[in-house]
């Protein structure tokens, strides 16, 4: 062999050694590298050496395996010259979609999908076509279940008598003896369906989805929802009601709970595609049945469903039969189906109006708001806009606000920390004089809280706070209360003082930070903590950033920040001199 043929071989020679290795480890990073083997080789030898390589080469780990049905499937054609080589993947893929391990045939199946999208008319009915078909007739169910995966893909590209044979191996993967590929069958009917023409819609793909929402395995029905949505979406009105109605009768009352919540997790987009009159006539009843179910999952998932379906319905019904289930659900049992409520139900409030929102809807956001569920309050403070927009925050405040200022002393600190989130938005709605009344103490309280998280959040908040309603106001209601802290007795109170003014630094303006906060913080850099002397020096650091934009600001460094952080620089504690040397840095490049 010639120096150059020994040089191209190279890289494979390589590949082959560490893919014989004992080590795992070693054979996984070799997959993971394939593409540079692929790229040092050349399309034509990635082509006549490495493909056949790898196909030869399948006898290995899952995790191995899972990795290189990945590899192929991430634009791996380019290396191999291009779209019309993209076909020669195939083979190995094939394999990797028969195999045991459903992670490494799910992805293979992935992977395949995708090259599909690569191929001509004329390599899909040369190379794919075959591939599904064989996969399709597979003795071992595994190749079964993956070819289900690739019908969708492919069926739009297939002639008319092909699209025949197509879909009549689907059917027989329908009515399978095997439950796992009777459940592929189930979860690929939809996309099929969506690729279908009608006439075949009707005619052979609905034989095949009612077989399957008839199957005695609930594993198999729970996925034939998304296929019964699937062909109501390609039928009209009437045609869902003379074809459909006995299935989806048969589906909202399934003995399995599985079953009843896949139908209450898909309920709007199912109620989207029968239309109007069938919400109407059959599922408006239906949904209150879900809403009262057994099975509190089956509740969860029918209560994020409530304002997408309330959409779908007149203001009547939402009063008369909706609203009822709603106030039973807030009481419910079950902690997560009134935190599912409690995300969703202020999406009702622009549906319902202003008058028909203050009177049903309030009652149930106070109820919620002191639910002994921390989840179920977080979820009712987070989504209060909405209400907002629909009864004006005047009369949100007057209701809410004493429920908000509970809520900002609760026990547990995610809560406070919601509150504290929430508490910008709720200032920038209500307007300064109405902030500074009620909400101004409480912010500041927050200051001295005994958990970390809080104290921090409550800087951050004073930022977005000064971001709202400006420096002037800053200056009268927030320093002097953040600076008077910074006598306190406590350290921590002290170190919450110098972590409040790191946060609200870069919104105020040099003359601010020069009269208001500098004094506070050249006295801080003497305190006896050297916790509290570091972080001096890294709000140096971060009011130096404000100094350095302007002339008048870059005195302010040279006279009194520079002189400061030189004696810090001397200091005993070692990250304090770190610290002050990074601050030092930025003061002396301006």
């Amino acid at each position: 062999m010639d120096s150059t043929s020994a040089e191209e071989l190279y890289p494979i020679a390589i590949l082959m050694d560490e893919l014989k290795s004992d080590d795992t480890q070693l054979r996984l990073n070799a997959i993971h590298r394939l593409s540079t083997i692929a790229l040092a080789l050349g399309p034509q030898r990635a082509r006549e050496d490495l493909i056949p390589f790898l196909q030869d080469n399948l006898d290995d780990e899952d995790e191995v395996l899972l990795a290189l049905a990945e590899e192929l499937g991430k634009g791996f054609d380019e290396y191999i010259g291009g779209a019309e080589h993209a076909h020669l993947l195939l083979a190995p893929l094939a394999s990797l979609a028969e195999v045991e391990e459903t992670l490494v045939r799910d992805k293979a199946a992935e992977s395949i999908t995708t090259i599909c999208g690569l191929l001509s008319s004329s390599q899909s009915e040369q190379y794919f076509i075959p591939l599904v078909f064989r996969l399709s007739h597979g003795d071992w169910f595994t190749s079964r279940t993956s070819s289900a995966a690739l019908f969708s893909p492919v069926y739009s590209k297939a002639t008319a008598s092909t699209q025949d044979e197509l879909r009549k191996a689907f059917a027989k993967l329908g009515s399978d003896d095997t439950p796992m590929v009777r459940r592929a069958a189930a979860k690929w009917l939809g996309p099929l369906v969506k690729a279908m023409k009608k006439e075949h819609v009707i005619t052979e793909a609905l034989p095949v989805y009612r077989r399957l929402a008839l199957d005695d395995q609930d594993s198999v029905r729970l996925l034939t929802i998304q296929d019964l949505i699937a062909i109501a979406q390609q039928l009209t009105p009437a045609e869902v009601k003379d074809h459909l109605l006995p299935q989806i009768r048969q589906a909202l009352t399934d003995k399995s709970w599985r079953v009843r919540y896949m139908v209450s997790n898909n309920f709007v987009e199912l109620a989207e595609a029968v239309g109007p009159d069938l919400v109407k006539d059959e599922l408006v009843t239906a949904y209150v049945g879900l809403l009262k179910d057994n099975e509190a999952e089956v509740r969860t998932a029918g209560a994020a469903g409530i304002p997408g379906f309330s959409k779908l319905v007149d203001r009547e019904t939402i009063l008369n039969l909706i609203l009822p289930c709603v106030r039973e659900l807030s009481t419910d049992t079950s902690q997560h189906v009134r935190a599912a409520l409690g995300t969703h139900i202020s999406g009702l409030a622009p549906l319902l109006g202003k008058e028909a929102t203050i009177e049903h809807l309030l009652p149930l956001f106070l109820q919620l708001l002191k639910d002994e569920f921390p989840d179920v309050r977080l979820n009712i403070i987070s989504k209060l806009e909405q209400v907002n927009n629909v009864i004006g925050i005047e009369l949100l405040s007057h209701s809410l606000l004493p429920a908000i200022v509970e809520l900002a002393g609760d026990k547990q600190w995610r809560v406070r920390q919601a509150i504290i989130e929430y508490i910008p938005l709720l200032a920038q709605q209500l307007g300064m004089s109405f902030f500074d009344q009620q909400l101004s103490d409480l912010c500041m309280s927050w200051l001295g809280d005994i958990v970390f998280s809080i104290r921090e959040a409550a800087t951050i908040n004073l930022k977005k706070l000064i971001d709202v309603f400006g420096v002037d106001w800053a200056r009268q209601a927030i320093l002097p209360r953040v600076v008077a802290m910074a006598s306190h007795p406590n350290y921590l109170y002290r170190m919450t003082t110098i972590f409040a003014i790191s946060a609200i630094s870069p919104s105020l303006n040099v003359q601010v930070l020069r009269d208001d906060i500098l004094d506070t913080v050249l006295r801080l850099a003497g305190d006896p903590i050297p916790n509290i002397r570091f972080n001096v020096a890294k709000t140096m650091d971060v009011i130096a950033t404000v100094m350095v934009a302007s002339p008048e600001g870059q005195d302010v460094t040279k006279n009194t920040l520079i002189p400061a952080l030189q004696q810090l620089q001397a200091d005993n504690d070692a990250d304090v001199r770190y610290f002050s040397g990074r601050a030092m840095e930025k003061c002396v490049a301006a």
